[in-house]
């Protein structure tokens, strides 16, 4: 692959199916990838497409009563239309009915089939009717298809094969000598595994007494073309091979994402067909792993499909195709639950991302008049902004090589992790007190690094979050928001001092986790019961046992992270000590019971936590703005404090 080229695909999507979170994940990371590489200065091509012919389409368009290439179009938008709401931004959507495409596959076959690497023969085998896939007696699993485990046919008919048997050890030293071929390492050891036992040869055709809909073999018009032999060609009928040698030549060979269930079709079956076509390999063969619900592969058959179209209209586009990328680890399986999606989307986006940018525009406006201050001459050479800076490019580095090492997970999580540092280098410089200094140039210098960061960080997540990053961008006071210059993210001080910033709103409004359902109580009272004014249950026994909140009760505490300012005893007061602060820009007094656990300079820089919402009181006089958490048993106390670096203003849940 030329360095300043790169072509990647999605498998072509079967025309029968509805777009579900497997294909909305191939997707979107497919597409993040392309929008990355742009981002830095790649020329890029991204295809995605459909599977139109065979069996399945055969038999359903039979049962409408249209032609299958009228049911093919009718369904096919819902692909479309997927991908328009996903965001995904493909260079071009291939259709295997089209003609560009089926002219190439007979023009290959009839290569083949001229140069003896196709031969017609008799076959008797089992056949799975769902997979369109012929099995050996010894590939059956109890008697029925290894892929699905539905009944299969015994089948005994004359077909055309591909002489694949005779490229085994050519595709066995080929992955051997090339170790970016098939990616993760894994997956390249389990093809090499499925290699040791002999290489079949690949029926390649279906006589049309059986099967009519596909494309025609340009050497015998009494059968079409198997799917495998027809979709696997689009990744090079789609760029020009046998029509348009330049384009073909700019963009070939590919990065191939598909998922790990159809890696043996990926990763023999096709480097075979490029072999006797005479066509280069493709660059990679990315095999990524499975979203499970608990343990288990989401599957129609299964009934736990998650409909990406229902997460978005709940959550949002961008924070979906965040949690895809930020929370699957390229190549392994991963766990999708709602629970989870909210978690992180409160964590990364909404408590700091989403608070990142309210902070900065509210000092902009509450310190500067709402105008982007100038830093102090020097400030991005040497010192904190500097030091911040220059995390903000690791992160881009970092970024770049997970793009080129199938890590975007890991890159994602670098991006975040600066963004949890500009909001620790916010509490540590402390604009708030700067803003009362007579020299204004070191809360300028604080705010302008601030949002100088957020600005590369957007940047960066704009491949997975476009929509959102225009947002941010925008509020920064940015020209074009929605284009990210490449060389933007390695220079410093590219905002304009003097722009004026505002804030979008709520950028990730929290989400509160739904309240679970109301169970059915089995022992609840009869009518005649209440009636009679028998007590629905006794402390203790039937219902909630005395003492006992319910959810709804226990969601009315807000509990946030707060760091502890400053501490001092009060007058006359033998146990309590008065503490200041500071929940994310807000600052607070608080009198707490814990003068006999701890000393007041052994209290300061803690990280606690807070009840948040608690009605003010007073305790000697003095004014407490809400409580602390502590834990005691016996004459020991201790504060409830956070695990690990978290900024404060971060609500506990």
């Amino acid at each position: 692959m030329k360095s300043d080229s790169f072509y990647i695909t999605t498998p072509i999507y079967y025309v029968n199916d509805k777009p579900h979170i497997g294909h909305a994940y191939t997707t979107v990371l497919a597409d993040v990838l392309a929008r990355c590489q742009r981002l830095f200065g790649r020329d890029v091509w991204f295809l995605t497409g459909t599977d139109e012919h065979g069996q399945k389409v055969q038999e359903a368009a039979a049962k409408l009563g249209v032609e299958p290439q009228v049911h093919a179009d009718h369904t096919v938008v819902r692909f479309q239309e997927a991908w328009k709401r996903l965001e995904i931004r493909n260079d071009d959507f291939i259709r295997t009915t089209e003609p560009r495409h089926k002219l190439v596959v007979q023009e290959m076959l009839q290569d083949l089939h001229d140069r003896g690497e196709i031969y017609r023969d008799e076959y008797d085998g089992w056949y799975c009717v769902p997979c369109e896939r012929f099995f050996t007696e010894k590939d059956l699993a109890d008697g029925s298809c290894p892929e699905c485990g539905r009944p299969v046919q015994r089948v005994r008919e004359a077909n055309y094969f591909f002489k694949m048997s005779q490229y085994q050890d050519w595709l066995v030293e080929y992955i051997q000598t090339h170790p970016e071929f098939i990616q993760p390492d894994f997956r390249r050891n389990e093809t090499l595994g499925f290699l040791r036992k002999p290489l079949q040869d690949l029926c390649i055709s279906r006589p049309k007494s059986r099967l009519s809909w596909g494309i025609e073999l340009p050497f015998d018009k009494d059968y079409v073309t198997y799917v495998w032999f027809d979709a696997l060609v689009n990744y090079i009928s789609a760029v020009g091979y046998r029509r348009d040698d330049a384009q073909f030549a700019r963009r070939w060979p590919a990065v191939h994402l598909i998922g790990k269930d159809i890696l043996t079709t990926h990763t023999v079956y096709w480097p075979c067909m490029l072999k006797a076509a005479g066509v280069a390999m493709p660059r990679t063969i990315f095999a990524h792993g499975w979203w499970l619900m608990g343990s288990a592969k989401m599957s129609k058959t299964a009934g736990n499909v998650v409909n990406p179209m229902d997460m978005m209209d709940r959550y949002g586009v961008d924070p979906f195709r965040y949690f895809l990328m930020a929370e699957m680890a390229m190549g392994q399986d991963a766990s999708f639950t709602e629970d989870a999606f909210i978690r992180r989307y409160n964590a990364d986006l909404a408590n700091d991302l989403g608070n990142l940018l309210n902070r900065v525009v509210s000092m902009v406006g509450k310190y500067c008049a709402g105008r982007l201050p100038a830093p102090a001459p020097g400030a991005f050479a040497q010192g904190p902004a500097a030091d911040l800076f220059a995390q903000a490019l690791a992160a881009a580095a970092g970024l770049k090589t997970a793009v080129e090492t199938y890590a975007l997970h890991a890159g994602v999580a670098g991006v975040i992790d600066v963004v949890r540092a500009t909001n620790r280098f916010i509490e540590v410089q402390q604009p708030w007190a700067q803003a009362r200094a007579a020299d204004p140039g070191p809360l300028h210098t604080t705010l302008y690094a601030a949002a100088e960061v957020l600005r590369v960080c957007a940047g960066l997540l704009m491949p997975l979050m476009p929509g959102k990053m225009t947002e941010l961008r925008a509020a920064l006071g940015m020209e074009n928001p929605m284009t990210v210059n490449p060389e933007e993210l390695s220079k410093s001080e590219v905002l304009k001092p003097g722009v004026q910033v505002a804030a979008p709103g709520a950028l990730f409004p929290r989400i509160e986790a739904p309240a679970p359902a109301a169970e059915t109580k089995p022992d609840a009272p009869s009518a005649e019961e209440s009636r009679a004014g028998k007590p629905a249950s006794a402390p203790g026994t039937l219902g909630n046992p005395e003492g006992i909140i319910t959810y709804e009760d226990f969601a009315k505490v807000q509990l946030r992270t707060a760091k502890i300012m400053t501490a001092e005893p009060i007058e006359n007061a033998v146990k309590l000590l008065k503490l200041t602060v500071l929940m994310g820009d807000e600052r607070r007094q608080i009198v707490a019971g814990i003068a006999l656990y701890y000393k007041p300079e052994d209290l300061l820089g803690k990280t606690v936590v807070v009840v948040s919402n608690l009605a003010p009181i007073k305790l000697r006089g003095v004014e407490s703005q809400g409580m602390l958490l502590a834990a005691s048993k016996g004459e020991r106390l201790r504060l409830v404090t956070v695990d690990g670096d978290l900024s404060s203003g971060a609500v506990v849940k």
